[in-house]
């Protein structure tokens, strides 16, 4: 009886079936998208789902949108609140913020690869602790936890033979290791009303982006620190948790407030390595005067404005704090003026739409992470 049995090997293709998702982890999804684009607003954004509903049946007769509802406050994501007059209303609370947050992050840096580790790295091999993979011939001064002792005992079984092992500092091998650098990032955010006209919302990617980034930094490299600030006829910084109800307002642009108000921050921070992201559609049309009043000037680029942010832009370079612009417009004029703003900083500018802007700002994140800048 022949028992010999046949064992085949490859691959086996099916068709592909979508992970189930419950109908609240559907509709969640939604939800958030879309309180983030009314900047917070429940009863707006569970109107659209109401809308979209109609239009989808995203909802069933054992599940609806009253359910979804119960299930957002039984689960810690809405709070009963009283308004003014004494109405009550349901508002979200931290933990959907951060779940906010962590949808921005998957949707504009979904194709990040984690790390375990908390920091970036710079250039230079020396004495860190980010292990390359990399080795060397050990020299005097090494730490001795750096020594590789797998590749060390290699080094010596194929030099001296098992028979008589013996180790020698001639057979000791050091793994590379790269030093850590920390970053202070500020990102500047126009809300001048143009950021919402011409029929384009501009201000909920830039929203967007603010909360991935938050995210990723908070969450990938806790060391390093990110203050966010907004800039219209002055400038004020927020705290990440407020991001989720950032609006445009009825501003002019004044960016030196911005700049001003963002090398203040990164003055008090102990980081080297400090930089400064700014988002913006318009040209500069605002300045605060010393006597408290606005000067404004929405006419074409106005020398005294613009001279005041090249200023801006030179001081910041002498600090070693460089300026990266994404610059959501494509007008001649404004472009010509952020490469004169680009070369007084002797920063980067990026000249682009709403569409990829998330990848840009982590590719250069990234990139100025890697450098270490002398103070």
């Amino acid at each position: 009886m022949n028992t010999n049995k046949t064992f085949r090997k490859g691959f086996v293709f099916k068709t592909y079936e979508a992970p189930h998702k419950s109908p609240f982890d559907t509709l969640f999804e939604i939800f958030k998208e879309l309180i983030t684009h009314t900047s917070g607003d429940f009863e707006e954004a569970i109107s659209w789902l109401r809308e979209l509903d109609k239009e989808y049946e995203l909802t069933t007769p054992d599940y609806t949108i009253e359910d979804f509802i119960e299930d957002l406050k039984r689960k810690g994501y809405l709070r009963e609140e009283i308004d003014p007059d004494g109405n009550g209303t349901l508002a979200i609370t931290a933990k959907t913020e951060r779940a906010i947050r962590q949808q921005a992050l998957d949707q504009i840096f979904g194709k990040i690869k984690r790390s375990g580790q908390g920091n970036h790295k710079s250039k230079s091999p020396g004495i860190g602790d980010e292990h390359t993979g990399d080795f060397r011939s050990y020299q005097f001064g090494d730490a001795l936890d750096k020594v590789s002792m797998t590749e060390s005992l290699k080094n010596a079984q194929i030099n001296h033979g098992i028979s008589d092992f013996t180790l020698s500092e001639d057979d000791l091998v050091v793994e590379e290791t790269l030093h850590k650098s920390q970053m202070s990032t500020v990102l500047m955010i126009d809300i001048s009303h143009s950021m919402i006209l011409y029929g384009e919302d501009r201000i909920t990617p830039a929203k967007k982006v603010a909360m991935a980034l938050a995210e990723l930094i908070t969450t990938r490299y806790p060391k390093d620190t990110l203050d966010i600030l907004v800039f219209g006829n002055d400038a004020w910084r927020i705290d990440i948790k407020d991001l989720p109800y950032l609006k445009v307002g009825p501003y002019h642009t004044n960016t030196v407030a911005g700049l001003q108000l963002a090398m203040d921050l990164l003055r008090r921070k102990r980081n080297t390595n400090k930089q400064i992201f700014m988002i913006t559609d318009g040209k500069p049309s605002c300045l605060r005067l010393p006597d408290g009043q606005y000067y404004k000037n929405s006419m074409g680029l106005d020398t005294h404005i613009v001279n005041k942010c090249y200023m801006m832009a030179q001081q910041a370079r002498k600090l070693h704090i460089p300026i990266t612009t994404f610059m959501i417009a494509r007008d001649e004029y404004l472009m010509q003026f952020v490469r004169e703003f680009t070369y007084a900083n002797q920063g980067k500018a990026f000249y682009t739409g709403i569409k990829g802007l998330g990848e840009m700002i982590f590719e250069d994140y990234e990139t100025n992470r890697k450098k270490r800048i002398k103070g």
